[in-house]
């Protein structure tokens, strides 16, 4: 007896859509999380390194959203100032309108380019061409869970630079699952400057602490 056959990969706008209705789902569960953050920036160029850390209590809930508070910080307070604490503004201001920056097909062009094994887990992988050239999206390739439909990793760039000293800036977010949600582990950002040098920036997201609603 023939063996049955493999299941048809699904196409880009099935997994779009899947992503989207069980992204909507989690939004809905969860309750609260906490977790601890470690961001670091490094500068070089001009034959000098800089550098500043800074750590962060991240709390979320549902009815309030994200919050962010300043525990500690060190080196350059330039950098602080400039990368460090405007990265958190960015994502405050991205967290209030979270349709802005989601994966639809409002925002992107969506190309899928197969599929492979991300921590012994298969994974879709998708191009990503966004609509238009907003602050919140990116231009690159995103993998999704095959069986959970979560977003799981990102390589990519920003849709529109930031700044007109910024030469170029290459984006990976790798997310992992906590307590049945997937949710940001590490982020690294290398940008080039036009005036030379290159700053590298990372964020660890630590340990998280989850509440839901108990709703499935």
């Amino acid at each position: 007896m023939a063996g049955a056959a493999s299941p048809a990969m699904p196409n880009s706008t099935q997994i779009v859509d899947e992503m989207q209705r069980r992204n909507q789902v989690h939004i809905y569960e969860l309750k609260a999380a906490k977790s601890t953050r470690h961001y670091e920036v490094e500068y070089r160029g001009f034959s000098k390194i800089i550098t500043a850390k800074m750590e962060v209590e991240y709390a979320f809930d549902a009815a309030s959203g994200k919050n962010f508070r300043i525990v500690s910080q060190s080196g350059s307070k330039m950098l602080c100032d400039r990368v460090l604490k405007r990265a958190l503004e960015s994502e405050k201001e991205a967290s209030q309108d979270r349709s802005a920056m989601a994966f639809t097909a409002a925002n992107y062009k969506f190309q899928l380019e197969g599929s492979e094994d991300l921590n012994g887990r298969p994974a879709y992988i998708l191009d990503v061409e966004p609509l238009t050239a907003s602050k919140f999206l990116i231009r690159g390739k995103i993998w999704v869970d095959a069986a959970d439909f979560a977003l799981v990793k990102v390589e990519a760039e920003p849709a529109k630079s930031p700044s007109f000293w910024i030469a170029r800036t290459r984006i990976e977010q790798i997310c992992a699952p906590t307590n049945g949600f997937w949710l940001p582990e590490r982020n690294r950002s290398e940008t080039k400057v036009r005036v030379g040098g290159t700053a590298v920036f990372t964020i660890d997201y630590g340990s998280y602490q989850i509440e839901s609603k108990g709703v499935h």
